[in-house]
């Protein structure tokens, strides 16, 4: 590898094929610094799910993995000490500029490297794509004491960055989170085109849920939700979209699809399983309302990829969600609908209305959370520690 350019080593515990936020925005950073030419990105992660490293513009260097995080506490301690040798092999051998640290489980991993003083020339950072008081007391330790030093911290908001700069000195850069490339671009037929793939008339709201299946994403209580707007006298069809992973996740999305059907019938009921970024890109063009349902989030990924479609985007007030929105009319509780109902049956009930909210969200995605925005952001603090310009 040519040493001309600066190279970032980024540390994985998940292959960067599986889908999620923070394999999909690595994914789009290292491209973009692939093509600036300024930097080399390399991605150290498990092997690959689906996909092969050809399949990539830049370097990636796979390690064997056994995660087994629900059933086994022995698995998970051998996989974690196995973890920490295949980090230090893989640092030696690529001989980075600058390490970047991607996820929470790969800090601790190379905490344990790094705190006893292995590869102390090695300046580091850490994103930290979850929330401080998500952490439980023993992760939040090991994340502080290898914080001590980190060259810097990066979050996706405002939110969590405060949260942080009450528990650690290290400098805390925020750099909002971004969706794929395949966002790009806005179709304005692609609502029309959406809908004619479905047969649905132009008049008839369509709401939007999608996301992997996980307890703080509350698929528990969408089929509640789902009632209380179809029993406010509101007409409109649900497309759903859930990411499933495990065995276990079969029963959840049966329990979660037949609740909507009890409530508007199977007929007004629009599944999808397991998109592709291009199938997803798609699917929030039939959008009219996309609704977060979490009880727990950092960032909000879901609600950017809507946003980029010009949906309007409905969410609980949870973590670092607000301020994605950034309008409190467009905030609700879970536990009490009402609100979500009245802002719904409101903007369907003055289309001018509707029609700013829609460019309102099309314009935040634009102005704050696109792919060149989030690389250049990096591009920034790599040249500050690294001396580059």
């Amino acid at each position: 590898m040519s040493k001309d350019k600066k190279t970032i080593l980024y540390l994985m515990e998940y292959p960067i094929d599986l889908p999620g936020g923070g394999q999909e925005s690595t994914r789009t950073l290292c491209e973009g610094l692939q093509r600036s030419g300024e930097f080399e990105p390399v991605v150290a992660c498990p092997e690959l799910l689906n996909k092969t490293v050809a399949d990539y513009d830049f370097r990636i260097v796979t390690y064997p993995s056994d995660e087994n995080r629900e059933q086994s506490k022995a698995r998970r301690i051998s996989n974690f000490l196995s973890r920490i040798g295949h980090f230090a092999k893989i640092i030696r051998q690529v001989n980075p500029d600058l390490i970047h640290v991607s996820m929470s489980e790969s800090l601790i991993t190379f905490g344990a490297l790094r705190v006893p003083g292995f590869f102390r020339s090695i300046p580091f950072v850490y994103t930290d794509r979850g929330l401080c008081i998500g952490y439980r007391k023993h992760s939040r330790v090991c994340i502080e004491k290898t914080m001590k030093r980190a060259r810097m911290m990066l979050t996706t908001t405002e939110y969590n960055a405060g949260l942080w700069r009450g528990q650690i000195k290290t400098p805390i850069t925020v750099i909002p989170n971004t969706i794929s490339s395949t966002f790009e671009d806005y179709d304005p037929e692609g609502r029309k085109k959406a809908r004619r793939s479905y047969g649905i008339d132009d008049d008839m709201p369509v709401i939007g849920f999608a996301g992997r299946i996980s307890e703080e994403k509350s698929w528990d209580k969408v089929p509640g939700l789902v009632r209380t707007l179809f029993d406010r006298g509101i007409k409109f069809k649900v497309a759903l979209v859930l990411a499933v992973y495990e065995d276990r996740d079969a029963r959840i999305v049966a329990e979660v699809k037949g609740g909507i059907e009890e409530a508007i019938g199977k007929e007004n009921l629009i599944y999808m399983q397991d998109l592709s970024q291009k199938e997803i890109s798609d699917y929030y063009y039939l959008v009219d309302f996309f609704i977060m349902t979490s009880n727990f989030e950092s960032f909000g990924k879901a609600a950017v990829e809507a946003m980029s479609r010009k949906c309007v985007v409905l969410s609980t007030a949870v973590g670092g969600l607000p301020e994605v929105i950034g309008k409190k009319e467009d905030l609700y509780d879970i536990d009490e609908c009402e609100k979500l109902a009245a802002r719904i049956k409101y903007l369907l009930a003055h289309p001018d209305e509707m029609e700013k909210e829609r460019e309102y969200f099309y314009g935040r995605y634009k102005d704050n959370y696109t792919a060149d925005k989030n690389i250049d952001g990096h591009i920034n603090v790599y040249r500050q520690i690294l001396g580059n310009g």
